[in-house]
């Protein structure tokens, strides 16, 4: 069970929905209006299960463009073809990036969408009189309904308030509040009233919809200075636990299709990940051959692996080292110093064997007390181990990182946006 199978009513749905400002109210009779649409519970479910499609399809969604676009400005990537404009603009960095970037117009479209589409997911969900079945519905939607925000808010200063024509922004922290408060409400509903078995086969059944909820919930609170939320939700999440994109023959993997396969677009810039040179990966860090193969003969010698390695290979949604090393964060700025070391170790020590998909260092432990050494330290290690997880600018930023080491700190608005929408914020001086 997988994605393809909610292409058609998925993409039905989606010709329907014109992106962010530039929506209008413009009539097909060829096709079907969204009460149409949303007429029975199977085409409402398809619909939601196509969210994670648009999510994750091609060059063009969500999944690819975020790693594409912070790869570049953290350094993680090099650019193999300056004829890919988008990312040449990216790699150059500074005000080279401009409004008419691909890569980001691509995040912003599909973000506005999953979440224009997800709202209407969830009111219907509303209105059923299954709770069991209702609560399946919304707690998908509320996953990338809040990676939509969380991806605007990572991205830009400021983000639309919400979906529609001429819409206000609000500050990206408070993007952030709203994926906690949409995963908040996909958590109640869940827990409420558990999935009944019916949603969830007709849902793509590689998501872990409870323990996904928990997980993003953690990622923003952190991202937004709730130390004391992002650890309560951290310590929920059950890592034993998968949740993954499936992909297979009609719905490849976006970075291997587009990347990996081509050689074409970027690579890897070598086994530094990026990382200035006291905070590269260990020599015994067995996470770096996980994500980056060697080619000994061919130019560039270091390429993609981990979860991008093969056209099926599947995209966790968050790993547990993402959510250990959250709560070594939250309690080194709770000040639980000794707490701290004790999470960030359970990352340090942790072999391939130990992990749900392989991901392990091996390394020995670490023994520093001073908070901001543990606090370097968690950052190096979220680098090295979510490296390609597109969220490192936003770590840098969290984490104080020197300018220097990135191209940009926000990314201008695209001219989709702009030229259909009078309240569009001034774009960033970098």
């Amino acid at each position: 069970m997988n994605t393809n199978k909610y292409f058609s009513l998925a993409w039905v749905a989606a010709s329907m929905v014109l992106f962010a400002a530039c929506k209008k109210d413009y009539t097909n009779p060829n096709q079907p209006t969204t009460e149409e649409v949303f007429a029975n519970e199977r085409a409402a479910t398809a619909v939601a299960g196509g969210l994670q499609r648009v999510y994750s399809l091609g060059a063009g969604g969500s999944l690819y463009a975020t790693v594409d676009a912070n790869g570049f400005t953290t350094g993680e990537l090099i650019l193999r073809n300056a004829g890919n404009t988008g990312e040449l603009q990216l790699s150059t960095g500074g005000s080279a990036v401009d409004a008419t970037n691909t890569v980001l117009a691509n995040i912003w479209t599909k973000s506005n969408k999953i979440i224009y589409d997800a709202d209407n997911v969830i009111d219907f969900a509303a209105t059923m009189q299954d709770g069991t079945y209702s609560s399946g519905m919304i707690g998908f939607a509320s996953i990338y309904k809040a990676l939509s925000l969380g991806n605007l808010s990572m991205f830009w200063e400021m983000v639309p308030d919400t979906t529609g024509g001429n819409v206000g922004f609000v500050d990206r922290m408070e993007g952030f509040r709203k994926a906690m408060r949409v995963l908040d409400f996909g958590i109640s509903s869940v827990t409420a009233n558990a999935p009944n078995a019916t949603v969830l086969r007709r849902l793509p059944t590689e998501v872990n919809i409870i323990n996904t909820l928990y997980a993003l919930k953690a990622r923003y609170a952190i991202f937004s200075g709730d130390n004391a939320g992002a650890l309560a939700a951290a310590n929920l999440v059950d890592l034993t636990k998968t949740s993954t994109i499936a992909h297979n023959a009609l719905g490849l993997n976006a970075v291997f299709e587009s990347a990996t396969s081509t050689n074409n677009v970027f690579q890897p810039v070598d086994s530094t990940m990026g990382l200035p040179v006291d905070l590269a990966p260990d020599l015994n860090d067995q996470r770096v051959g996980f994500y980056i193969g060697i080619n000994a003969t061919i130019a560039p010698r270091y390429r993609i692996k981990g979860f991008y390695a093969a056209s099926s290979a599947p995209v966790p949604l968050y790993l547990p080292g993402e959510v250990m090393l959250i709560k070594a964060e939250a309690l080194a700025r709770l000040d639980r110093l000794t707490e701290a070391v004790d999470a960030l170790n359970a990352v340090r020590t942790k072999t391939p064997a130990q992990d749900i998909y392989g991901v392990g260092g091996g390394l020995t432990a670490f023994a520093s007390t001073d908070k901001e050494e543990i606090l370097t330290e968690i950052y190096r290690q979220r680098c090295i181990e979510l490296f390609m997880f597109g969220l490192k600018l936003e770590d840098m930023r969290r984490f104080g990182r020197p300018a220097t080491e990135r191209k940009r700190n926000f990314f201008p608005y695209p001219f989709s946006e702009r030229d259909n929408n009078p309240n569009t914020p001034a774009d960033p001086a970098n």
